[in-house]
């Protein structure tokens, strides 16, 4: 009935002879109703093809409204089923004060679906608070400071603009040197007004309707604007004859009186029906805009300026000396929006996922892997190689780059190896906090891990000291009355073909298949973990108190990267993948030999819990303030050593097609390297564009049969002065590494790392022998002591083997038995001459095998500073048959891991651990000694 009273209304003939209307009365400069039409229909057409170019879109424009006029809801709803848009309708008590207004303005502001905000409010509630509490882009009324200030600029096309002063000024011709009089306007939509009238030539007055000035100024104008109601007690005999008057009052009620008779130019036309055209207008105009801030674009990125020294200072000293940017303002530089990120202090923000689905026809950008020769104890400085590229990328050569590290173990960074946030000029930053606790992940796998191990011995210890009918009783409680099966209970059922759901139903024998996961404590493999370096903890005995009854067995625990969740963590693709992978973890077998799951002791929708914030990337930055993913944080050695699926294929979406993403494998090519291609890019699906091989001159000297290293002791002779003959022995290593990488058909730029001590022949030497061997290019680079501007000739030589044909294949068909894939890894990629397995390995494969995990991709745990399983040959070695001495099977992480030799899963601590140098200034709260 209202909207039928209010279109009765607006078609309703102006009585002649009155000056004050509805809305508008003045020369024509072209009916207003038939300019609404047109906009409308033109905004209408504009949308639909937004539409067909984007199936999904749904754009929404959010009112908020703090009175009790439903006519103007209903005409905005009118209006906007016309174009297609949907309005949501935010009716606040009529009353409401300011700050009510503002957080309902705030939550709108965050809310991803809603792509456009507008004001319906009295106009005392038209502050400058109000109006800027607007976020800018949202901003379809054009009234925020921002939108105003681009309008006053000249920068129309850059700002939205206030759909009233819009429609008074459409609806008004032939300014030119008229006087128009704003009366009752003021605040944005006043200044709005006097813009746009003063560019079409008009000269421009104001005041308020109390004004004393207010009959003087009324008896000179040409044109008279309103913007509020007109007082009754104001005279029609102030206004004089041939007078335009346009009222832009957002009262619609208040417009339907009579103000008199005066001898003026009438028309019928209405201001405020075209104004809500227009509004709509800004609307598609806006949605048009939210479209292409969804899309990939160039990043308008802030880089933030070094200033190299030298001597190069510590690691420490070089990231406190650099003030990072606020992690909000990196996240919107790189396109993501405000509900895509959780802010960890000032520093650090959590990824959400929802981006991959925002951004899933984005392409992908170009796909790099750095990984390097095998490892010595002089280090070849794959993390600051990474580093230094995508610093070399983004800031240097204005390319969107993004790089994706592992979290670090505190284990290393207390004991020997210390920190793993690159070095020199070429960082993440703050570094005390990437080496650190980060934002909790490896103390959330802990925690999930450890409640795993409870699990298991908690069931053993329940299932030896109770009958089947009390283990039922407490498995499936009576609660309020009523009795009932959990949802994984109901799962673990159907695995169990038993398909009923009334717990009274099951039979004696369905009670006991139920309720008995009949562990064979012998079969554990499930370990505890801590992340700390604690070599005490290798071998324990668990179950010692008298409340234990008996149940005593011996244990161990692992360092918490190497648990198994962590591998899921990196490999998983989705939170739902991520719960899966979790329910299929392999804790034992029973008594008859059967793998006994996570799923089956009830505890994987807990283990999701406790992993549902782990799941997403870190934000952080580099010394040059581009972006680093910092995601997942499993050892090369003992597992696949690689950072995260989904950190990649986050970075590859925001980098855009002509972008690079740059990630790490642990230790040398043949160990992290192999595992990224066979166990990674297989979960992924992702193809890599380019390996970067990693080297340094002194590290091929030690492979050429240099004296070995001690760590704290200078350096001997060899390493410090010039000697080709023992770099081009040392060079097999590299070749190896080069051949390695071409097993898997991906061009390979080798990145020499540069010391002081190294001399131009030397590294001249290095590079010759690289190109030679088959690498695309090889490059000096310096961006450990002058950052990102010494790895330029990198990140060209990356970016041109990126454009080179790429024929990636995996090394093995997963369907050949275990046995020949684990042989071909150990001849085709450490030159073994055969392996050989022991008995307790044999029978492991062949209990995987009869248990359907044949299928299964191989994560070899061996060690890292040898081809061999020998840590002491380097170089090459050649005719060594490669021992196996157990395999295992990570199910959930989804591959199988044999064990060459001896491999401890709990590293220890040296004599002088690295916490001996790390202090806490208790005045300041800095970090001392972190390197």
């Amino acid at each position: 009935m209202r909207a039928a009273a209010l279109r009765r209304w607006l078609a309703a003939p102006v009585p002649a002879g009155a000056w004050w209307g509805r809305g508008l009365c003045g020369e024509r400069r072209g009916d207003g109703a038939a300019a609404a039409r047109k906009i409308t229909e033109n905004a209408k057409k504009a949308l639909a093809s937004l539409k067909r170019e984007n199936p999904q879109l749904q754009p929404t424009l959010a009112i908020i409204q703090a009175h009790n006029d439903h006519l103007t809801q209903e005409v905005n709803k009118k209006f906007a089923e016309e174009v297609g848009l949907r309005v949501i309708h935010i009716c606040l008590p009529e009353g409401s004060d300011k700050d009510e207004i503002v957080n309902e303005v705030l939550r709108l502001n965050e809310d991803p679906n809603v792509q456009g905000l507008a004001l319906d409010l009295p106009e005392s509630a038209y502050s400058s608070k109000v109006l800027n509490a607007v976020k800018p882009e949202k901003d379809v009324d054009g009234l925020s400071d921002v939108n105003l200030g681009c309008l006053i600029r000249g920068d129309a096309y850059d700002c939205l603009v206030s759909p009233t002063a819009s429609a008074v000024v459409e609806v008004l011709e032939n300014l030119d040197g008229k006087k128009v009089l704003l009366v009752g306007t003021s605040g944005a939509l006043g200044a709005s007004l006097q813009c746009m009238l003063q560019r079409r030539g008009a000269m421009t007055m104001s005041c308020q309707w109390r004004s004393p000035q207010l009959q003087n100024k009324l008896h000179h104008a040409d044109v008279v604007i309103a913007g509020s109601t007109k007082p009754e007690d104001i005279p029609v005999s102030w206004i004089k004859p041939g007078t335009i008057v346009v009222s832009c009052s957002r009262d619609f009620q208040s417009e339907k009186h009579q103000c008199g008779q005066q001898n003026n130019h009438l028309v019928e036309n209405d201001v405020c029906s075209l104004a809500i055209a227009m509004r709509m207008q800004n609307m598609v105009k806006n949605t048009e805009r939210w479209i292409r801030s969804q899309q990939c674009r160039k990043w308008d990125l802030h880089c933030l300026k070094l200033q190299p020294l030298s001597p190069v200072p510590s690691d420490i000293e070089i990231s406190r000396a650099q003030s990072p940017k606020a992690v909000d303002v990196l996240a919107k530089e790189i396109g993501l929006l405000t509900d895509e990120i959780e802010i960890y202090g000032q520093t650090k923000a959590k990824v959400r996922l929802s981006l991959l689905e925002r951004l899933k026809d984005q392409p992908d950008g170009k796909y790099v892997l750095v990984a390097g020769i095998t490892p010595t104890p002089l280090g070849e400085g794959k993390s600051t190689v990474t580093i230094g590229l995508v610093q070399a990328l983004t800031a240097h050569l204005n390319i969107n780059s993004l790089a994706c590290l592992r979290q670090p173990s505190q284990g290393p960074t207390f004991g020997v190896k210390g920190g793993a946030a690159g070095g020199g000029y070429a960082q993440v930053i703050p570094m005390e906090e990437f080496n650190l606790h980060l934002t909790g992940d490896i103390h959330a796998i802990t925690a999930a891990n450890n409640l795993l191990a409870a699990a298991i011995d908690a069931r053993i210890l329940h299932e030896n000291t109770q009958s089947d009918k009390a283990l039922y009783n407490r498995l499936v409680p009576v609660v309020n009355g009523a009795r009932g099966f959990s949802a994984i209970q109901l799962a673990r059922l159907r695995r169990l073909g038993i398909n009923k759901t009334d717990p009274s139903t099951l039979t004696e024998e369905e009670i006991s298949k139920f309720v008995r996961l009949d562990i064979d404590p012998s079969t554990i493999t499930w370990q505890r973990v801590v992340d700390t370096n604690d070599r005490f903890l290798r071998k324990i005995t668990i179950g010692q108190a008298n409340t234990e009854k008996g149940f005593v067995r011996q244990a161990q625990f692992d360092i918490a990267v190497a648990s198994e969740i962590m591998a899921i963590l990196a490999l998983t693709t989705s939170l739902a993948d991520m719960k899966e992978r979790l329910g299929k973890i392999v804790v034992a077998n029973d008594k008859k030999g059967q793998p006994v799951t996570a799923e089956d002791l009830g505890v994987t929708g807990a283990l999701a819990v406790l992993m549902k914030d782990a799941i997403k990337p870190t934000l952080m930055q580099t010394l040059e303030g581009t972006p680093v993913f910092v995601h997942a944080g499993p050892f090369a050695n003992i597992a696949h050593g690689n950072s995260s699926i989904l950190a990649d294929k986050i970075a590859l979406k925001l980098v855009g097609e002509k972008g690079f993403v740059v990630t790490e494998a642990g230790f040398g090519a043949d160990i992290g390297m192999e595992k990224f291609f066979n166990i990674k890019c297989r979960a992924s699906g992702l193809v890599p564009s380019v390996v970067v091989l990693v080297a340094t001159v002194r590290a091929l000297k030690m492979h050429g049969g240099g004296p070995n290293v001690t760590a704290g002791a200078p350096l001997k002779k060899e390493y410090t002065e010039e000697n080709l003959q023992l770099v081009a022995d040392g060079c097999c290593n590299l070749q190896k590494q080069i051949q390695i990488t071409q097993l898997f058909g991906v061009p390979v730029v080798v990145a020499l790392n540069v010391f002081k001590t190294d001399s131009p022949a030397e590294v001249d030497l290095v590079c010759e022998i690289a190109k030679r061997s088959g690498a695309f290019d090889a490059v000096p680079c310096n961006h450990w002591s002058a950052g990102g501007r010494g790895a330029v000739e990198l990140a060209q030589a990356v970016e041109k083997a990126a454009n080179q044909k790429n024929s990636f294949k995996y090394l093995y068909n997963l369907e050949l038995p275990i046995v020949e894939k684990i042989r071909i890894i150990a001849q085709k990629v450490y030159g073994a001459q055969d392996i050989e397995l022991s008995p307790a390995a044999q029978s492991q494969v062949d209990r995987y095998t009869q248990q359907g995990f044949g299928n299964l991709p191989i994560c070899m745990a061996k060690t890292h500073l040898s081809l061999s399983h020998q840590p002491e040959r380097k170089g090459v070695p050649t005719g060594f048959i490669l021992p196996i001495s157990d395999v295992r099977a990570s199910i959930g992480a989804g591959f199988i891991y044999p064990l060459v030799g001896t491999m401890s899963t709990m590293p220890g601590l040296p004599t002088r651990p690295c916490f001996y140098d790390i202090d806490l200034d208790p005045i300041t709260e800095e970090v001392k000694g972190l390197f």
